[in-house]
Order: structure tokens, then sequence, then C-alpha cells
């Protein structure tokens, strides 16, 4: 199949801010270079958007003291790049299309676990809003300026 042909992967995308709104980035186990990312993941078949993002900030941060603060209308879109298409999600998808929500996060910083199941951060912390398109994959850049974007509306 040719990488046109194949799907977007249906995801979901989570932005945890703390009392300060900053926001929760963590360092890929899977990407050595310096390059951060929001809790995100696949939807299981017969799962809502809303479980969806609660079982992924779950795992991938043992979060669960949150507020749903919004859900974008839209969604966002991203596509891998050719070299990573075939080897990311067993070869089945070309990129992600995903919904993304923001959460206020109500626990403390020891709430915080990333040493999870299936570990997907080496380590993490808490970053402004404005450095979150510089600390991303270049491939998703667009996806985390809108983000921004949204991000500056809702806390002004």
């Amino acid at each position: 199949m040719k990488h046109k042909e194949l799907p977007l992967r249906k995801g979901v995308g989570i932005v945890v801010l703390n009392s300060d709104n900053k926001v929760f980035v963590g360092k890929r186990k899977d990407n050595p270079f310096d390059k951060w990312q929001m809790p995100q993941g696949g939807v299981d078949p017969d799962e809502s958007l809303y479980e969806a993002m609660k079982r992924e900030l779950r795992e991938e941060t043992s979060i669960k003291n949150i507020k749903i603060i919004k859900e974008f209308d839209q969604w966002l879109e991203y596509e891998l790049p050719k070299n990573l298409v075939g080897k990311i999600w067993k070869g089945k998808y070309r990129g992600q299309k995903q919904k993304w929500f923001v959460v206020k996060f109500l626990g403390s910083d020891n709430e915080i676990n990333i040493n999870t199941k299936h570990p997907e951060f080496i380590q993490w912390q808490w970053a402004d809003i404005e450095k979150l398109p510089d600390l991303i994959v270049l491939f998703k850049k667009h996806v985390y300026e809108e983000i921004t974007v949204e991000l500056k509306k809702i806390i002004n």
C-alpha cells in the first residue's frame, strides 16, 4: 500500500496545565534528541474520546486529578515523515488525526509518575506555552502552533 493510501490513526492529545498555566511535556523514550511532547495516544475501538483521553493520561503520566477545561472543536492532523511510515503503528497509518483536550491538573507534582507499566517518557517538565512549538518534533510543529493559539485564548 502506498503512503498516501494509508489512513490516519484516530487519537487524542492532552494539554495538562498546572496552577501556573505551564504545560506538562515529556521527553520520549524513543527520541533521544531534545524533543518533548504532550501526552497523546490512540483511541481503542469501543472507547469514547473522553475515555481515551483519561486512559492515555493515566498510562503515560499517572495523572488522575484533572478538570476538563475544553475539548477542541476541530481535529488536528499530522503526517509522518516518509522515513517513519511503515515503522510506527505496525505500518498501518500515515499519520494521526487527533482530538485535543485542555485539562487543569488539580493534584501535586508527586502524583506524576512516568515510570508506568509501558513508559513512553524518560523525563518530564512544566513548560511555558510559548515554547511548545519549539519543543516538538518538526512534523508535529504545526499542530503545536495551533494548540498554542487556542491555549492563549483560554488563558487570557
